[in-house]
């Protein structure tokens, strides 16, 4: 199953809706580089509120996916990260020191903004 990519202006909007196995994961990598190339956008918000559980393959895939999206100009903010979910990545020692958050959709879409336009 993929995952759909929304262009808004000069930015990727991303709301995961699935539970993420490893195949999606991937998936969803290339897709969105893919449509960074493509699109030429300079922002992403991946929206994480429905993602429930996360394992340490799944959390090092949007890491990756942060650090990849970042090579190639575009900024990301994750969204709506679950209390669990933030308690498994520090469990599994996972650290996003360098990742923008922000609580929703809308917040992580101001704080892209803010960023990149100043």
């Amino acid at each position: 199953m993929r995952i759909p990519i929304l262009k808004l202006q000069n930015y990727l909007l991303i709301s995961i809706q699935i539970d993420l196995d490893d195949q999606t994961a991937i998936q969803f990598q290339e897709d969105l580089l893919n449509e960074i190339y493509k699109s030429g956008a300079k922002g992403v918000v991946i929206d994480l509120t429905s993602v429930d559980i996360i394992d340490s393959f799944i959390a090092k895939v949007l890491g990756d996916v942060v650090t990849m999206s970042d090579l190639m100009g575009a900024r990301v903010v994750l969204t709506g990260i679950q209390p669990a979910v933030a308690m498994t990545l520090i469990e599994l020692g996972i650290h996003m020191q360098d990742v923008q958050t922000a609580l929703n959709l809308e917040q992580g879409l101001t704080k892209l903004r803010q960023e990149l336009e100043g």
